[in-house]
């Protein structure tokens, strides 16, 4: 790979993460950083599951996730059960407030993609996703 094809895709990164704003202390209008953000998707798309799982899955540092997971603890977010498989460890799920606020969070996203993407035509659009997957399937392959 050369410095021009780095600097390129290096400033596709930087154009995307400001049109979706990531940079923003709060994704999305909301209290919550992007860190947060993801965990509550995580807990709504795979509940029941230990902290070390989503700790792996994101690869975000156990001691940071432990103080996020308090954080929502405090809100009322979240909640700790024990484990059917070992009673020694506890697993995470949203409390019914967390599942309200993940569904905020959830259509906050969606309304910011129709606003960044609905001034395309639908082959315009289909031709962006397409690209996507494309993106998606050459990247996996350095995954698996």
């Amino acid at each position: 790979m050369n410095s021009q094809q780095i600097g390129d895709i290096r400033f596709f990164n930087r154009f995307y993460t400001n049109i979706i704003g990531l940079l923003n202390g709060h994704i999305l209008n909301s209290k919550y950083s992007l860190p947060e953000v993801r965990i509550l998707f995580e807990l709504h798309h795979h509940p029941n599951q230990p902290a070390s799982d989503i700790a792996a899955y994101l690869g975000i540092d156990k001691g940071y996730l432990s103080k996020i997971l308090k954080n929502f603890e405090k809100q009322g977010l979240i909640r700790r059960i024990v484990s059917g498989k070992d009673k020694r460890s506890t697993n995470l799920e949203l409390t019914e407030e967390g599942k309200a606020e993940f569904q905020l969070l959830n259509e906050a996203s969606s309304q910011q993609i129709r606003e960044i993407f609905g001034h395309c035509t639908p082959d315009e659009l289909n031709k962006v996703i397409k690209k996507m997957n494309e993106i998606q399937n050459i990247l996996n392959k350095r995954i698996l």
